[in-house]
């Protein structure tokens, strides 16, 4: 998915994506600021369901602009199910976004403020198609669980995987990730946003079910530092620190986001 044509920058970065990718300006982008007063309280969602099996983690891998530690989605060990969804989605990998200060890096934002990283928990529709390849383009291809983080404690729960980035310093480097349940990074209350939206970073294929926790969770200065000192470069190049891979917020247009709180 990741290519050199695309980056944060401001030559490649999100304002020239729609150069390469028009769907950038398409009416179904995310990430969106979540207008709390304009959400729509909906008693007919059901309650967010994660049964992920630790034993599905496979490995995490520098893509670049970002890290994804990857499960084994061969079969339904590890899913998510309920909220909005009417299938199972099956959990494919997730991924963080941060900014270059601690003030921002959230993708999505609630009322205009935005906080100091977002984790992205990814999901495919695996009742209705044999891979995420197939499902990543099609409107009801993937779920996916976005969690903000708020500058604040340490947050244990990311310790093994903040340990394992000196594995993949650079970018292509793969290492083994074994035995995690990503439910560990979700919030204690799972109340959530929904919308219809997409990818937020290239190929931006509008085929996204979003659930946003209403609730955050934590994550130190010192945590925050680890992400941006993760290198952008491949191996023996010079050393270029991932300071920031998030989006802006785009245009909501004729969409409504529920609540289902």
């Amino acid at each position: 998915m990741a290519s050199l044509d695309w980056g944060y920058d401001a030559q490649n970065g999100p304002e020239q994506w729609s150069k390469l990718y028009p769907i950038a300006n398409g009416n179904n982008q995310s990430p969106i600021d979540i207008k709390t007063s304009a959400t729509k309280r909906d008693t007919s969602l059901k309650p967010i369901s994660v049964s992920y099996n630790p034993a599905t983690a496979k490995e995490i891998i520098n893509v670049g602009h970002s890290f994804h530690v990857t499960f084994d989605d061969n079969d339904n060990q590890s899913v998510l199910k309920g909220g909005p969804l009417s299938d199972s989605y099956r959990l494919n990998q997730f991924h963080f976004h941060w900014g270059s200060t601690n003030e921002y890096g959230s993708e999505h934002t609630v009322d205009g403020v935005k906080y100091a990283g977002e984790c992205h928990i990814v999901h495919w529709n695996s009742a209705k198609y044999p891979s995420i390849r197939e499902a990543i383009s099609k409107a009801d291809g993937l779920a996916i669980i976005g969690i903000l983080m708020k500058v604040g404690q340490a947050n244990p729960k990311l310790q093994k995987i903040l340990e394992a980035l000196n594995a993949v310093k650079t970018k292509g480097k793969r290492a083994p990730f074994t035995n995690f349940d990503p439910s560990t990074l979700l919030p204690s209350s799972l109340d959530y946003w929904t919308y219809a939206g997409s990818l937020t970073h290239p190929p931006l294929h509008e085929s996204v079910t979003w659930l946003i926790c209403r609730e955050t969770i934590s994550i130190s200065p010192e945590q925050l530092a680890q992400f941006r000192s993760l290198l952008s470069n491949a191996e023996g190049e010079n050393p270029v620190p991932i300071q920031h891979n998030n989006r802006p917020p785009q245009p909501l247009k004729d969409r409504t986001v529920r609540a289902s709180f």
